[in-house]
């Protein structure tokens, strides 16, 4: 078995004889195959990869220390291997598993009983959750892509491109660059637009005088990339310079308040303290930050809420922003790792305040 499959029969419950892995991003991670389907049977005894006729080449020549199985009847080879392991209580992975296919596995199998509660469920997200050298070279090559298409966008900006204009560009430098895809939907917003943190590309042509707002990433190797960048098109007003550089002092307050230890809920206070103080209150309204890698939103948060502390291997977004409804909207964001003694940018963009 591979080692995150043994890191996680090691993180079984007492009395927990195995898990059934159906989604796909936990499927990738314990594996190493991408599919759109298929079934991961992990026992104290063994683990066994089942995937259809679409993936089966595939996974026999990527799958490593799991026996691959082709899913021909799926209920009959479940029930095969159940009854090989006399597993009777399995866990389900309840943030991922609707409950419709819950009761799918507990008709197909009545005699196991399907465990409900999150104990499974949190130790895969635990596995996750503190990055190791190979996730972490991914995403340092998304987000270098991601970078580059920075640069490249900065010359296709000018006054008459619409905002889905720049967003397909933006998606098409990361896809030639080497991207497998974008990390989410891109927002590209530009004018009053831009006072929607996640306002949708529209039609709506870029204007002298306007902040563009641009927030993207793409996936290397399955693990995300995410920055955003404010420019100028034209001159900006002194109201708009003043939001920009108050918002780029409170991401570098957040930025250098990151190290071990530290509560997630002190690194957004030290950006929004600044907001706040700076007379924006209530123009902030998400938090400064959150986890990411083989999904672009995971935990821990930098938020007011959040209970959690940073540790060392995780990779965080630090984006604090400022909203005039209406009017216009700014937002700074790169992406760190925390390092034993505090955090390494992994975004290289330039943050001074562009105008084009």
């Amino acid at each position: 078995m591979n080692q995150r499959i043994q890191n996680l029969i090691a993180k079984l419950p007492e009395g927990v004889d195995g898990a059934l892995i159906t989604s796909t991003v936990n499927r990738y991670y314990l594996s190493g195959m991408h599919s759109t389907a298929g079934n991961l049977l992990v026992t104290r005894d063994g683990a066994y990869a089942l995937f259809d006729f679409r993936y089966i080449e595939a996974a026999r020549k990527t799958v490593k220390n799991c026996e691959v199985v082709l899913m021909e009847k799926v209920e009959d080879q479940l029930g095969e291997l159940i009854k090989k392991h006399n597993l009777h209580r399995l866990a389900l992975e309840t943030s991922y598993q609707t409950i419709g296919e819950m009761n799918r596995f507990r008709k197909m199998f009545p005699e196991v009983e399907f465990l409900t509660d999150d104990q499974v469920d949190s130790a895969i997200l635990e596995l996750r959750r503190i990055k190791d050298r190979q996730e972490l070279d991914s995403i340092r090559a998304a987000q270098k892509i991601t970078d580059e298409a920075f640069t490249q966008i900065l010359d296709f900006i000018t006054p008459g491109k619409t905002e889905q204009q720049v967003a397909t560009q933006l998606e098409y430098f990361m896809k030639l660059g080497g991207a497998e895809c974008t990390s989410f939907s891109t927002i590209c917003v530009a004018g009053p637009n831009s006072s929607m943190p996640h306002g949708v590309p529209g039609t709506r042509p870029v204007q002298a005088g306007d902040f563009l707002t641009m927030d993207f990433g793409c996936m290397v190797n399955g693990y995300c990339s995410d920055m955003t960048r404010t420019v100028a098109v034209g001159q900006p007003t002194e109201e708009m310079k003043k939001v920009y550089h108050l918002v780029l002092d409170a991401q570098l307050a957040a930025l250098g308040k990151i190290a071990p230890g530290v509560p997630c809920a002190e690194v957004d206070a030290a950006a929004r303290n600044l907001i706040y103080g700076a007379g924006y209150e209530g123009c902030f309204g998400h938090g400064t930050g959150h986890s990411l890698g083989l999904e672009i939103h995971e935990d821990p948060r930098f938020s007011t809420v959040s209970k959690a502390s940073c540790e060392a291997g995780i990779v965080m977004s630090v984006e604090p922003g400022i909203y005039l409804s209406g009017r216009f909207g700014c937002r700074i964001e790169d992406i760190v790792v925390v390092t034993e003694n505090g955090c390494e940018d992994l975004t290289h963009s330039p943050k001074e305040l562009i105008i084009l």
